[in-house]
């Protein structure tokens, strides 16, 4: 058979439809032969569900792909050329669980980072371990596309203890550019350069560059700054009618972003480019 074998461990996530999407989008990049959809005992309904609507989507974009879905994780493996994991080890009951532990003692409830991040990951290396081992065995050629939180500690883990091929993945920058691209008011989010350190949820966007203009930090781009005031001229905050238009007043996240820039921009002696000289003072 030509094309991909394409395996998802945690294939009953709600978070699937989103990736065979994009599979299908690609196709002419990348052609998919079979999908094979992987979950446990406790998600085989919910597995079931997702192979549906798999299918139906597949059957729309006027494509060819068998889709599996099983709960043996070996004959899944057999030969795959790329595995992505997206399980959650201890289901949300036990999400639920880590992040009320955490939030009793007035820390900050979350799965990938904090306490409730490393219960987490103390549930989910030695499985993500489990899965390196097979993929050893039965498909030693395979990358393993790891979306599994805490993604940081997980994919370090295989990279540390095991012999495969693999890469830690995150959506969050993807959505940065997204949000980004809406504030600045561009026509496409390619014109959005962004410069990301980290992974999930540890995410530091460390630059902003549109059309050569730099707007992290209300700082200019190498080119600018080399001609002086000229390049700031051209900053100009993003009006706030934009997010109200936008919607992004109910998005605290982004509006921030936006209401911190404005500030910056309208301060004294903002013009010109120049870096705030006391990054820890209150202005």
């Amino acid at each position: 058979m030509s094309g991909l074998k394409i395996v998802v461990i945690g294939g009953g996530s709600s978070y699937t439809p989103e990736l065979i999407e994009g599979l299908l989008n690609r196709y002419h990049e990348m052609p998919v032969a079979s999908l094979w959809l992987v979950d446990i005992e406790e998600g085989k309904e919910k597995v079931e569900i997702i192979a549906g609507l798999a299918r139906r989507m597949i059957a729309k974009a006027g494509l060819t792909i068998e889709v599996v879905a099983t709960l043996d994780r070996e004959s899944a493996l057999r030969d795959a050329d790329f595995v992505c994991s997206q399980f959650r080890a201890g289901c949300l009951d036990a999400r639920i669980s880590d992040e009320r532990i955490s939030l009793k003692y007035g820390l900050i409830g979350q799965e990938t980072n904090g306490l409730g991040g490393f219960a987490n990951a103390c549930r989910t290396i030695p499985i993500a371990l489990e899965i390196a081992a097979d993929m050893e065995r039965l498909c030693p050629d395979a990358w393993l596309l790891n979306f599994t939180n805490p993604s940081g500690m997980v994919t370090e883990a295989i990279l540390r203890h095991s012999r495969i091929k693999a890469v830690g993945l995150c959506n969050v920058p993807v959505i940065m550019q997204k949000g980004i691209t809406t504030l600045l008011q561009c026509a496409d989010e390619k014109e959005v350069v962004m410069q990301v350190a980290g992974l999930n949820h540890f995410i530091f966007v460390r630059q902003i560059l549109h059309k050569g203009k730099e707007w992290l930090a209300g700082g200019d781009s190498r080119d600018q700054r080399r001609s002086g005031s000229a390049g700031a001229a051209q900053h100009s905050a993003v009006p706030l009618a934009v997010a109200s238009a936008a919607g992004l007043r109910h998005d605290p996240l982004r509006l921030s972003a936006l209401l911190l820039h404005e500030r910056r921009s309208a301060a004294p002696g903002a013009g010109g480019g120049g870096r705030r000289r006391n990054p820890r003072g209150s202005g």
